[in-house]
């Protein structure tokens, strides 16, 4: 153990790691982020809002029923989050999903939100995409989600049925004529009667999750809601 420890040391003075927000160097027992960047992350406390006074919330009033509306933090541009999604998205840090999905979900237990979900399904991505980037960056948040709520997910109820173009540079209309009729539910029984936590890795206009939820309802969903790592400014 002394000597597997030393060698991790070592190899850690040559190659140190450095935290995916700021690139300083980690101290021992940071895990991918800074302590420093963790505290400064702008996060949202969405969760602890009640939905009349919840800003994401009101961006599904009227468009589809929605239990619950959450974000981790906000997305600023140029800023630590847009840096993280970048590198989970492009530079195959997965984990960066994994550990802020673990980080939310016990913040949402410590909130009782956790008991109000079945289960957690990501937003998925066309199979042509999949086998570019190698991972689905919304099912890293689903499995963080999972372990910080102890709840179940599935990243194989909900699927993309056609490759769509990028969504940045379309207004809302666009993006909603863009997704409408792309998501269809692959394991009914596993959706059926159940309150769904569909999960995305940024919010803009929302059409996307409006989507995914949508396609859930219709299958039988008993209710949904929406957690995404980060949401845009309306």
């Amino acid at each position: 153990m002394l000597l597997r420890r030393a060698l991790s040391d070592f190899v850690g003075l040559i190659f140190p790691q450095v935290c995916l927000a700021c690139e300083e160097p980690l101290a021992r027992g940071e895990e991918h982020l800074c302590t420093l960047c963790r505290a400064q992350l702008p996060y949202t406390d969405y969760h602890k809002l009640p939905a009349n006074d919840n800003p994401l919330a009101r961006r599904f009033w009227g468009k589809l029923p929605m239990r619950h509306a959450l974000s981790y933090v906000r997305f600023l541009r140029r800023g630590r989050v847009q840096h993280l999604l970048h590198q989970l998205k492009y530079q195959g840090q997965r984990d960066i999903g994994i550990m802020l999905g673990r980080w939310y979900g016990a913040e949402l237990t410590e909130c009782s939100l956790a008991a109000d979900f079945d289960l957690i399904v990501p937003v998925p991505l066309h199979p042509r995409k999949l086998a570019k980037r190698g991972y689905n960056q919304s099912d890293t948040f689903a499995e963080g989600l999972s372990l910080g709520m102890t709840v179940p997910w599935s990243a194989t109820a909900l699927c993309r049925t056609e490759h769509t173009d990028s969504q940045t540079r379309k207004n809302r209309t666009e993006r909603w004529q863009n997704v409408a009729e792309v998501f269809e539910v692959a394991e009914p029984l596993s959706v059926l009667g159940k309150r769904i936590l569909v999960v995305d890795d940024v919010l803009t206009t929302g059409a996307t999750l409006e989507a995914c939820a949508a396609a859930l309802l219709a299958a039988g969903a008993a209710e949904v809601s929406v957690a995404t790592i980060a949401c845009a400014e309306h």
